[in-house]
């Protein structure tokens, strides 16, 4: 393992102030925007084969379209889409730099201090601090996405150092691991001129990007910086993305291009065969030097002939229309958060119709799915529920009943009990109060607890003051002090705390809060309302809130001291002192009497619930990734109603390769059949199984298991762990990918998927700045997707279409006159003509279509879900569409070419000319006449007749185009001419007709027009469209292994830290709330010193 090796010493360095460093993300810097943004653009294909005829058309003789007729288009479209790109990324580098300050350098083994609610700019490795024993707190939701504050302490040998004088004289050195992506472990040894070595570990650590909470300052030795970081080293870069829509259309451009290639090699064989036939009678069409013709001459001149067959409109085309569709984006009032004044924002325009395929949505859950804000909402005492009434909404969503305080004002039969379960939310916990005139605020390490705290406080039970062994609350007027006695430590497999104290009263009783699951088991017979208390915590748990059991047990003093004995013999243990402790406690928590329990909500958005259930009926595969605890986790899925409580569980939790393997296996094989097929499953995981799970023997298994649940939760990862997973689907599974977040440990998920969409939530905008897409709520991403995603789709793909079709059925027409012309290269239409084809005559159906076209309205597109599985699948555009589509333009252009040719044998080829130009234009236009509006159908057709009446007028006052004088007066009085207007169109359009009406079945899509069109009762999709477990799997997934886990009926989560560096127990024996703080400042000059 590398290693390095820091030395520090304050007298040569002086102290730094830690100040929040930050990195550019922007996709081009001001010397790579050049060579990126060209291999942006010539990585299309089309692009690229416009260069390639650019360079032939400088060929003299060659060209008989002219040298530049192709190279200014080109520039025109690299120009407008570098503007846009140059646009679009510096208002990203505005929004990334505006909130955030720039740093002060910060070297490894610099000093730094910093100061309640700074982030830190390098890992450091904590000298000292403001707080007792030497301990911090620090919010970690930046890294892994957890809402409770994690406790780090300082190494005994430097937790005095306090003043300037023990300061200056810290030398030594730092030897640790190298720079690696793992939050949890670092080891490193400190070396303190004089004294022994000193191991550290994690919890001496605080890494870049944590915010310091709760504490006045800290000092700290700085040991990894810049990309160095633990949190740069989970950082991927920013990618150039492009859409499936996008790179299917570069593919067929290739293929075009052999399509080109085989036209005008066909055109040289045809040329070829008429030379040597009748070569010796067509002198005027020989070369000007008279030469011989050459075989690789006459191909460079059919390709240059051809080439318009690829469309170059389509990519000008594109860059306006998606640009407009991500205007409508960021008006869109709807996604709107008037709360912060906050619009949607497309950050980039290139990615729009990828929103209409996800089939794969990545979400975090702090920030994202819910508010961050844990609030005490309901509880039940003494078998009756409180907070369950109807009451005004607020902003905070608190408890809000004043039938508790009614109750136990007015003698109530439940008094007591309301008295002893509002003592026990203030006496039993670990939250440090802070006084601030007449404020009270509350330091905690979990917010359920202060939560809990907060809702005792609102009710009259005001907890106000902390010695190491006691706690005084303020209720009735009075103060109640309580001895704290012993703290019976939370830990995920107790799911339980307890105090024991002495109340006011001198009376010993243990307090202890928990899981319903191991309270209930508990209970004494003579405990009451236990089947009440029961059934509201069902109801709690079926509204997603995490409960909690409330009861007490009164001791005797001889209880007391028989297990204090043996509670003093454990703490000596040296070998399992952790399992000897929670069976020491075992002892005593028993024989509970309850008393009742309480409802805390982790609020969601609004509308999560609502917005989950309509993605899922889109069939859009939802995987919950965050840093969070597994309870929490599964606590806001069933909140959220991610999971449901009759869904089974697969849960996999392993400590080795080996293990994960098979437990990884069994499922499998348990599944059977199954596999690979959406089943009525969650498959839940943590970080460190995951760590094997992506091994890559595993890993392929691993995702045939993921893909096999209707819902996939991963807890406990890293953000390097969450870019994994996005990735392993990304590049296994042929579907469009989703990430969404509003945290720095969400940029990977978020860069890595096809699409990212940040949340300008409470961590800040590093996720809203590295994303494609931005909202303020989770909600807004149904219309993001169900709406916008599938417009767009629509639109872009049917641009796509039209296009090809377009350009194919007019530049077929040269092969066909070829065969009159002698295979000469000779051109049919007029060159300028053939150039506006694009640029005027059918460029307004075009972005009319791209702008304005919907498959339905978005009152349907929201009511029936089901209907994005259109877009989604790429039914309506995949190779064999297109290809349908220009086939059809190849029998189209043949009707267009011969038709007039037979019909004027005998007459002016003018008009043959023009009748073939009028009609491809009418037919191409009314294409798809029913999809936009008559405006741009019949407006463009106007354009072209007033054009051609004009440019017939034009030579010789301008020295244009002397073939076309005169042929407005001729051809618009031919009779012909008007035949063939009307004629050619219709016989080209009645096939399309004609197979349509024998189209029999009827697509949901054409079901919800017809049902618009007529205004007829809703449509009922819930059988065609489920995407659940079939009834007849239900047998064999009651036969799955132990593995396999069913839900619990209790909606228990408790978010306390549990084996921190210091316990429980002595981090509140630590504080005395009652005292000045003697060791929270420093002298004036010090601070003044350090600052210079």
């Amino acid at each position: 393992m590398d290693t390095n090796w820091i030395c520090f010493c304050c007298a040569t360095m002086g102290l730094r102030c830690a100040f929040l460093f930050t990195h550019s993300t922007a996709k081009y810097s001001l010397w790579s925007f050049l060579p990126r943004y060209l291999y942006l653009q010539f990585s299309k294909a089309a692009n690229a084969f416009f260069l390639f005829i650019t360079i032939l058309q400088q060929i003299p003789d060659v060209s008989p379209t002219g040298k530049y007729t192709t190279l200014l288009p080109l520039l025109i479209i690299l120009v407008i889409s570098g503007i846009k790109e140059i646009v679009e990324d510096y208002v990203s580098l505005l929004l990334l730099n505006a909130p955030n300050p720039t740093a002060l350098g910060v070297n490894v083994g610099d000093i730094v201090k910093a100061t309640d609610g700074q982030f830190l700019p390098a890992d450091v490795v904590l000298i000292s601090s403001s707080q007792p024993q030497a301990t911090c707190y620090v919010a970690t939701s930046n890294l892994d996405g957890e809402t409770n504050l994690k406790i780090r302490q300082a190494l005994l040998e430097t937790a005095e150092i306090q003043t300037e004088k023990q300061l200056s004289s810290l030398s030594g050195k730092i030897e640790c691991e190298g720079p690696n992506c793992h939050f949890n472990n670092f080891i490193g040894t400190l070396y303190l001129n004089g004294k022994s070595p000193v191991s550290i570990g994690p919890d001496q650590v605080l890494l870049r990007g944590t915010q310091l909470k709760n504490t006045d300052w800290i000092f700290g030795i700085v040991v990894y910086t810049g990309f160095e970081t633990k949190f740069m080293q989970n950082a991927v870069q920013s990618p150039l993305k492009r859409s499936r829509v996008e790179k299917v259309t570069n593919v067929q451009i290739l293929v075009l291009f052999l399509m080109l290639l085989v036209m005008a090699l066909v055109s040289c064989v045809g040329a070829a065969f008429w030379n040597g036939t009748y070569g010796e009678n067509t002198w005027y069409i020989g070369k000007k030097d008279h030469t011989s013709p050459s075989f690789w001459f006459d191909i460079l001149m059919f390709i240059i002939l051809y080439h318009n067959l690829i469309p170059i409109s389509l990519l000008v085309t594109l860059e306006i229309v998606k640009s407009i569709q991500a205007m409508f984006i960021n008006w869109d009032e709807d996604m709107h958060y008037e709360r912060n004044d906050v619009y949607a924002m497309a950050r980039t325009s290139s990615l729009n119709e990828e929103l209409g395929q996800v089939k794969y949505l990545f979400s975090d859950k702090t920030g994202t799915l819910t508010c961050n804000i844990m609030t005490f909402k309901k509880c039940t005492i003494a078998g009756i529920i409180y907070g369950d009434r109807p009451c005004p909404i607020t902003e905070s969503s608190e408890f809000s009943d004043p039938k508790l305080l009614e109750n136990f004002e007015e003698d109530h039969p439940t008094k007591e009990y309301i008295k002893e379960f509002l003592f026990l939310l203030s006496v039993c916990h670990t939250v440090v109060p802070e006084r601030d005139g007449n404020n009270i605020s509350y330091q905690a390490s979990s917010p359920d607890e202060a939560a809990l705290v907060k809702g005792a406080k609102k009710l009259g039970f005001v907890f106000t003051a902390r010695t190491p062994y006691s706690v005084t609350i303020e209720a009735m007027g009075e103060e109640f002090t309580f001895q704290i006695l012993n703290v019976l430590e939370f830990s995920s497999n107790r799911k339980r705390m307890s105090v024991i104290v002495r109340t006011p009263t001198g009376q010993l009783r243990l307090y202890c809060k928990g899981a319903d699951s191991v309270i209930y088991e508990r209970l004494s017979e003579d405990s009451l309302f236990v089947k009440e208390t029961l059934t509201h915590l069902e109801s709690f748990a079926r509204e997603g809130l995490r409960t909690l059991c409330i009861a007490y047990i009164d001791l005797t003093e001889l209880e007391y001291q028989q297990w204090l004995a043996m509670y003093e013999e454990v703490c000596t243990v040296v070998q399992d002192r952790a399992q000897s402790l929670e069976h020491c406690y075992d002892t005593i928590e028993k024989k509970f009497l309850l008393l009742g329990a309480t409802a805390i909500e982790d609020r969601l958005q609004a509308r999560v619930p609502e917005t989950i259930a309509n993605l899922l009926k889109a069939n859009i595969r939802i995987w919950l990734l965050t840093g969070d605890k597994e309870e929490t986790a599964v606590n806001i899925a069933y909140s959220c109603k991610l999971l449901s409580g009759h869904m089974p569980h697969i849960q996999l939790n392993a400590n080795s390769l080996e293990a994960t393997q098979q437990m990884i296996d069994q499922n499998c094989q348990d599944l059977g059949a199954l596999l690979g097929k959406e089943n009525d499953l969650a498959l839940i995981i943590d970080g460190k199984t995951l760590k094997h799970a992506l091994h890559f023997e595993v890993k392929k298994s691993f995702l045939n298991l993921a893909l096999s649940c209707r819902a996939v939760l991963c807890c406990r990862l890293s953000p390097l762990q969450k870019a994994e997973i996005v990735d392993l689907v990304k590049s296994h599974v042929r579907a469009i990918t989703l990430a969404i977040g509003d945290g720095a440990n969400d940029v990977g998920m978020i860069q890595t998927a096809h699409v990212g969409v940040g949340i300008s939530g409470n961590e800040g905008m590093q996720a809203t700045n590295n994303s494609d897409y931005a909202i303020a709520q989770f909600s807004h991403l149904e219309k993001l997707l169900l709406v916008h995603g599938a417009w767009s789709y629509f639109r872009v793909t049917k641009c796509v279409l039209y296009c090809f079709y377009k350009n194919v059925v007019l530049y077929i027409i040269e092969l066909w006159f070829a065969f009159v012309n002698g295979f000469s290269g000779q051109i049919l239409f007029e060159r300028w003509c053939i150039s506006l084809y694009n640029v005027i005559f059918t460029s307004l159906p075009t972005i009319t279509l791209g702008i304005f076209e919907q498959c339905c309205s978005q009152e349907s597109l929201l009511r029936y879900p089901q209907l994005y599985t259109i877009s989604q699948t790429g039914d309506i555009f995949n190779i064999k569409v297109l290809w349908i589509q220009c086939i059809n333009a190849f029998v189209h252009s043949f009707i267009l070419f011969w038709l007039p040719t037979k019909m004027l044998k005998h007459g002016n080829s003018f008009i043959v000319s023009n009748i073939c130009q009028r009609a491809c234009y009418s037919v191409s236009m009314m294409f798809f006449f029913l999809q936009f509006s008559h405006l741009a159908i019949w407006g463009s057709i106007l354009i072209w007749l007033v054009f051609f009446t004009v440019y017939s007028f034009f030579w010789p006052t301008i020295p244009i185009s002397p073939e076309m004088t005169g042929q407005a007066s001729m051809v618009l009085a031919c009779p012909y001419f008007w035949l063939g207007f009307f004629l050619v169109p219709i016989v080209c359009l009645i096939q399309n007709v004609i197979w349509k009406s024998n189209t029999c079945s009827r697509t949901l899509l054409e079901v919800v027009r017809e049902m618009e069109s007529s205004r007829g009762q809703e449509l009922d999709c819930s059988g065609e469209f489920e995407f659940l477990l079939p009834a007849c799997s239900l047998y064999a997934l009651c036969a799955l292994t132990a593995s396999l886990c069913f839900a619990l009926a209790g909606g228990y989560a408790f978010s306390q830290v549990e084996h921190a560096v210091i316990s429980q127990e002595e981090l509140v024996r630590s504080y005395d709330t009652t005292k000045s703080k003697t060791r929270r400042t420093f002298s004036t000059a010090f601070s003044e010193s350090i600052f210079e």
